[in-house]
């Protein structure tokens, strides 16, 4: 890379199209097409999930502003099911599957902090609780009753304990815009110190563009917010996670640096962010832990954000996760809000990470029962409710039966799946009552007057407020709508996006055959690329790595044809290539830029 001037690439390409996804590797296309295992159904059929994930996140009330709120999440292993713990719940949840929770209310256990650690220690979960609220162990998560070891207060916020392939325990922890991270060793069965604290890293936003604060890491002078420890050992190498610029951002990600021991010194390694999902429907990707499922492929578990109500608005996500043969740790977030392929009994599968099945309902004309009318802080207009955006929402006036929301998709497409993220408009915190969630039916319509019910979840028990529901089998249609049964703790019907899944007929997008590159000395964090808009297509895909068979990075581009990336390590050169998507499927991006 040249540091002496502003410099310019324009690239020209033949491009490629690819429906709706490619049947064999493109050069920097690895990386999508890394799924681990997939579940099936009895008659075959491959089952998907849909981030953010579908659980009955806990109602907070606090300063009389109701939201739901989950974060900082852990999964672990233990006795072959999968326990998920996160900040701010009323208890936690085990799994056969990832698909379907089952929730437990523990007894002794601090659940009202934030960044609760488990690791499985000597065949015993421990609980490590944020807030110095100290260690707790169970070796019987079902029943729930788990006992405190210690009360250790030695300034231990978002914690992650980690137990190394010699036995010896660590604590690594902060949560701060001052200090760095540290590390203490632990005694394995008490879990107080014995040894000295040992400082590791912080912040450096004058180098790493994706720390610097802001949903576009523009806010140069604002100091991020280094937190969320996490360590996993691959291949003889740590590997410490840690989050920033701050948990109310889009740009909230997981950086990650490599040590030989599990004190250090560690290293950056310069394709941070390795977990980095700052567009799409749910954004954010950081405070994090990666873990191995039950055939030893990576998952990572995240921190979505909405931070409307409240900066602390916010949703777990779930992404498949791998590293690569040189050692790069890598989380897949490309079109990661899209359906996936749900982990499973079969092997690592490098030719699929999706079925294939595009959104239909962006940006598509639709009409309501009602709209509410707008307040001084936002609308609540029907268009919100195909924005691709969590954070704004269609509401109606009322939450009673039979108010309804209606999509026109514009062609008959073939209809796979659906995605209902219910906003909670108007609810009330003390109002909800535990398993109680919306109720409501979806049909669909090939002419709008004639309509048959594909989704019935009229006498519907559990509070699902993102349901996703993958249809046993396809629909042709044109029309979607939904109707309202019940809306729980008083709030009204409201919608922040009712997201269609299938392909619709016609043809791809054609491909971006050239673009340029902008990177200015100024400042190396920043890259701008323009390119020639292109006839029928949706929106773009801005890939982008630090090798061309590497393009981990990328950015949704809607309504526009040109990008500012501001995430960028000033010491590192990058590959770009644009990808073009409709609902028919992507026509993949098949030239890459050099290096710059």
């Amino acid at each position: 890379m040249n540091n002496s001037y502003q410099y310019k690439q324009f690239v020209n390409s033949t491009g490629g199209a690819l429906k709706p996804f490619p049947l064999l590797l493109t050069i920097g296309f690895c990386f999508l097409l890394s799924l681990n295992g997939f579940g099936q159904t009895k008659k075959g059929v491959v089952k998907t999930f849909c981030n953010p994930i579908n659980l009955p996140y806990n109602f907070q009330g606090d300063g009389g502003i109701t939201r739901r709120e989950a974060a900082d999440p852990t999964i672990v292993l233990y006795k072959n099911k999968y326990w998920l713990f996160a900040s701010k719940q009323k208890g936690y949840w085990f799994s056969d599957d990832m698909l379907t929770w089952s929730f437990v209310k523990p007894e002794g256990l601090p659940l009202e902090v934030y960044a609760p650690s488990v690791t499985v220690v000597n065949d015993k979960l421990i609980f490590f609780g944020g807030n110095n609220t100290g260690a707790f162990t169970t070796n019987d998560p079902f029943i729930g009753k788990w006992t405190n070891v210690n009360r250790f207060a030695a300034g231990c916020t978002d914690p992650a304990l980690f137990q190394d392939s010699d036995g010896k325990v660590y604590l690594y922890n902060g949560c701060s815009d001052k200090e760095p991270l540290q590390v203490v060793q632990l005694d394995a069965k008490t879990f107080l110190p014995v040894g000295d604290v040992i400082k590791l890293a912080n912040s450096n936003t004058a180098a790493h563009g994706w720390e610097v604060p802001g949903d576009e890491n523009r806010d140069v002078a604002a100091k991020p917010w280094i937190e969320g420890s996490y360590v996993n050992k691959i291949g003889g190498k740590y590997y410490l996670q840690y989050s920033a610029p701050g948990t109310q951002f889009k740009t909230y990600g997981d950086g990650v640096y490599v040590a030989d021991k599990a004190t250090g010194p560690f290293v950056y390694a310069n394709y941070s962010p390795f977990s980095f999902k700052p567009t799409g429907f749910i954004t954010g990707a950081g405070h994090s832990a990666t873990f191995a499922d039950k055939h030893s492929e990576y998952w990572h578990i995240a921190t979505g954000t909405i931070s409307v109500r409240h900066m602390f608005e916010r949703r777990l996500v779930l992404f498949p996760a791998f590293v690569t043969n040189n050692g790069q740790l890598v989380t897949d977030t490309y079109l990661a809000d899209y359906p996936q392929y749900a982990p499973g009994t079969s092997k690592h599968n490098l030719l699929k990470k999706s079925p294939q099945w595009m959104l239909l309902t962006y940006n598509k004309p639709a009409k309501a029962s009602s709209v509410l009318k707008p307040n001084v802080q936002q609308n609540f207009n029907v268009a919100n409710a195909f924005d691709e955006d969590i954070r704004t929402w269609w509401s109606a006036e009322t939450g009673n039966a039979g108010e309804w929301l209606q999509v026109d998709m514009g062609k008959i497409s073939t209809i796979n799946a659906i995605q209902i993220n219910f906003a909670d408009q108007g609810a009330k915190a003390d109002a909800f009552v535990s398993g109680d969630g919306y109720r409501y039916y979806v049909e669909s319509s090939t002419d709008g007057k004639n309509w048959i019910t594909i989704i019935n979840h009229k006498n519907k028990a559990e509070d699902a407020p993102h349901d996703y529901t993958q249809l046993a089998q396809p629909v042709k249609a044109k029309y979607i709508r939904i109707t309202n049964v019940h809306c729980p703790g008083q709030g009204l019907f409201s919608i922040s996006d009712l997201r269609v899944f299938g392909n619709a007929p016609g043809t791809l997008p054609p491909p971006v055959r050239h673009f340029e590159v902008t990177r200015n000395i100024a400042d190396l964090r920043t890259a701008h690329l323009t390119w020639p808009a292109t006839v029928n297509t949706d929106f773009y895909i801005v890939r982008y790595g630090i090798a061309p068979d590497r393009l981990y990075g990328s950015y949704q581009v809607y309504k526009s044809n040109e990008a500012d990336i501001n995430s960028l390590n000033t010491d590192t050169g990058y590959y770009f290539t644009i990808d073009a998507v409709n609902g028919t499927g992507i026509t993949f991006g098949k030239i890459i830029s050099t290096k710059y």
